[in-house]
């Protein structure tokens, strides 16, 4: 339908040139009404205001012959709403309109505030109708007795302000003055977008993805069920049947981009809006949300709450002003929302990618480059698909560095490490691991319950898919092993060595540094860790956990309330818990029941006895030592240590016998050591009488022997 604005090409820029217009003559229309009887006062303000005549002078191609002053606010309107409906692209301004009913007058109020922001000299023009006030923005009051005309009263206008400010359209920058003399400004991120621009000077951990920037639902690498439960919501959400699609999972888990294919199928691009939990009673932060909604519809977004709550946080759903679409609401594992969440909530979880899945992200992420070892790197990391794509660009980066194309899995493994050390560094201690379980000297009931350990770990996201009716079909990929026994026995070295024959990473925690005297911080600090290595596929050593799996006591007071309530987190964690995950007690009698229950091994360290202990000197004194087979076995027989005392006492020998000179350990050596090490222990023993010495020390055989005999 051709109307007075037809030569303008159909886009948001000149749909707020025509509004800029409007605003402008109705400014125009003010002054004249001001002055109706005395025309050359209207000339002597155009005269003092001369730009309103350069104005004038653009619009009057546009304006018809035979109308008159009273006629053309109406004309205005009418036009603009014609031209508005030649096209169907996305027009900021229309948006306001069409999903939220803000009215023409509501529209123009919008426009007239706006003005200063794109010609400072209305700013000099608001001034002077103003004086003596010195505002260069039209109050309230004077927006009033402007812009009413015969179909609205000075009051009407002052409300409709009101209610642009309610709305987050708007904001007062002196908020304490009287209401007449209220200064109004639209939000610069929605002057941008009113006037068809990207905008700019955004919250700094906000941000604005285009609906080009996802891909379709199809291709999404999801499994299929998941993907029609998806597809539905999509169908929910456009119908108005549901409001919030709530979508959980781990970090690195691509939740936005299917919320971002969600938004695609629905024509919007994604808002996307870091919320900080707070708790059921705590307050939200509303005045920093109170844009989101307008800059939504003027931008054509989906609002996309992100939560990061920590066990027993609610967070309150904030209230988006001026928007009644559907929300997408992206959030870890842990907390919930509070009661002002839509009854019509969509939620679904992702869950981490099965092999097949974590194949297609591999290959989709490596591209063209040979990967001779692909299999093994999807065996290897159980990862979700976001992270899988970061690795895979540093690890083609590191190959390119060396001059390659080919991508090796210690490729892979380096760049996995890098990402584990952003991650956990701040958590967790890295533990280096090197080696395999053939080098842990332990009794044969150990080692093969460490082997069966192994196997567990091996084949944990395998083992579900095989087993009988009788098992839960939701059973998960997470390890548990418990490592109970005396210092020194072998725990934390069957954990490197583990870690090793796995090629994955271990991170320690000391669960005694964990605990916190502040309710709640304890399972704050559990959850951060632990969310952060079942994330990153790492193994988890958590040393001393007897600090928080000690047996629940009777609840005489409110602290053995909250210790109990800490035990009752780590044991829910640890059975739902998708890692592999190790832990260490010296006092296994002392840990809670129900946590042996749920784990998948436990290993008994017990000290070793006397060939086991001959097995450790021998591999942990230099081969140049100068002690001969028998003196060593007549050691370990006499000198009930543990694995970690040997170690420590064939460090001190070595370093004695570099002190000495030459770098050989000589019996005197060892003797000194081995006293060191019953010291240490605030003992007395063996080791206060002299050792077996070598032959050349005593002559002959019989008084080399004859030191066992006194």
């Amino acid at each position: 339908m051709s109307n007075a604005f037809s030569t303008f090409p159909y886009r948001a820029r000149n749909h707020f040139r025509l509004h800029f217009h409007a605003a402008v003559y109705r400014i125009v229309h003010a002054l004249h009404r001001m002055h109706p009887s005395d025309h050359r006062d209207l000339h002597r303000t155009v005269d003092q205001y001369p730009f309103l005549a350069e104005y004038l002078q653009e619009m009057l191609p546009l304006l018809p012959n035979d109308a008159s002053w009273e006629e053309l606010p109406g004309w205005w309107e009418r036009e603009i709403e014609a031209w508005e409906a030649t096209g169907t692209g996305h027009l900021p301004l229309a948006a306001l309109t069409r999903g939220e009913g803000v009215s023409a007058t509501k529209r123009l109020l919008l426009m007239v505030i706006g003005l200063v922001e794109e010609d400072s000299r209305f700013g000099t023009l608001f001034a002077g109708l103003q004086e003596p006030l010195a505002h260069r923005r039209p109050t309230l009051d004077l927006l009033g007795q402007m812009l009413s005309d015969g179909d609205s009263e000075p009051g009407e206008i002052s409300a409709a302000g009101r209610a642009l400010t309610a709305s987050g359209l708007a904001d007062v920058l002196n908020p304490d003055a009287p209401r007449s003399e209220w200064l109004l400004r639209p939000p610069p991120v929605l002057w941008d977008l009113i006037r068809g621009e990207s905008p700019t000077g955004l919250a700094a951990d906000w941000r604005l993805h285009e609906r080009a920037h996802f891909e379709d639902l199809e291709t999404l690498n999801l499994a299929p069920d998941l993907l029609g439960q998806i597809g539905r919501a999509v169908s929910l959400l456009g119908a108005g049947k549901a409001r919030v699609l709530e979508l959980r999972g781990i970090t690195g888990a691509e939740r936005l981009e299917v919320i971002g294919a969600v938004a695609r199928r629905l024509g919007v691009g994604v808002a996307e809006v870091p919320v900080q939990g707070r708790g059921e009673a705590g307050p939200q932060d509303g005045a920093a949300l109170r844009h989101l909604g307008p800059l939504c519809i003027l931008g054509g977004y989906l609002p996309v709450l992100r939560y990061d709550l920590a066990p027993g946080e609610t967070a309150i759903f904030p209230v988006l002003s001026c928007y009644r679409g559907p929300v997408g609401v992206i959030m870890g594992l842990e907390g919930g929302l509070g009661a002002r969440v839509s009854p019509a909530t969509i939620r679904l979880t992702l869950p981490p990618p099965r092999e097949e899945q974590r194949l297609r992200y591999w290959r989709q992420a490596f591209g063209d480059h040979p990967v001779p070892d692909l299999n093994r790197i999807v065996e290897r990391f159980h990862l979700p698909g976001g992270h899988i794509r970061r690795l895979a660009r540093t690890a083609i980066a590191a190959a390119a560095v060396d001059g390659r194309e080919r991508i090796a899995l210690e490729d892979v493994r380096r760049a996995a490490r890098t990402l584990n050390r952003q991650g956990l560094d701040t958590l967790a201690t890295p533990v280096s691991a090197d080696g395999g379980l053939e080098q842990l000297v332990v009794s044969d009931p150990v080692s093969a319950k460490l082997r069966e350990l192994m196997q567990r770990c091996r084949y944990r996201e395998r083992l579900p898919d095989h087993l009988g009716s009788g098992f839960d079909r939701r059973m998960g990929w997470g390890v548990r092993a418990l490592f109970g026994g005396a210092s020194g026995t072998g725990k934390t070295l069957a954990a490197k060595l583990l870690a090793a024959e796995l090629g994955m990473d271990l991170y320690r925690v000391d669960l005694g540094a964990v605990v916190n005297k502040y309710i709640g911080e304890t399972e704050k600090n559990l959850h951060r860790v632990l969310s952060k290595a079942e994330e990153l596929d790492v193994i988890l050593l958590l040393d001393e956990g007897e600090a928080l799996m000690g047996g629940r006591t009777e609840v005489k007071s409110a602290n053995d309330r909250y210790a109990n309530l800490e035990t009752d987190y780590l044991l829910q964690r640890l059975e739902n818990y998708q890692g592999i995950i190790l832990v260490t007690t010296n006092t296994a009698r002392n840990i809670d029941s129900a946590f042996q229950r749920r784990m998948d091994v436990v290993v008994d360290f017990l000290p070793p006895e006397a060939p086991q202990r001959l097995r450790i000197w021998q591999l942990h004194l230099p081969d140049t030592h100068l002690l001969d087979y028998r003196s060593l076995e007549e050691i370990a027989r006499r000198h009930a240590l543990t694995g970690g005392q040997i170690r420590n006492a064939a460090l001190y020998a070595t370093l004695l016998s570099l002190d000495a000179g030459d770098g050989m350990v000589r019996p005197k050596h060892v003797e000194e050591a081995l006293r060191n090490e019953y010291r240490k222990a605030g003992a007395v023993g063996p080791a206060d009488r002299p050792p077996p010495r070598l032959r050349e020390d005593y002559g002959d055989m019989q008084s080399f022997m004859g030191v066992f005999e006194r």
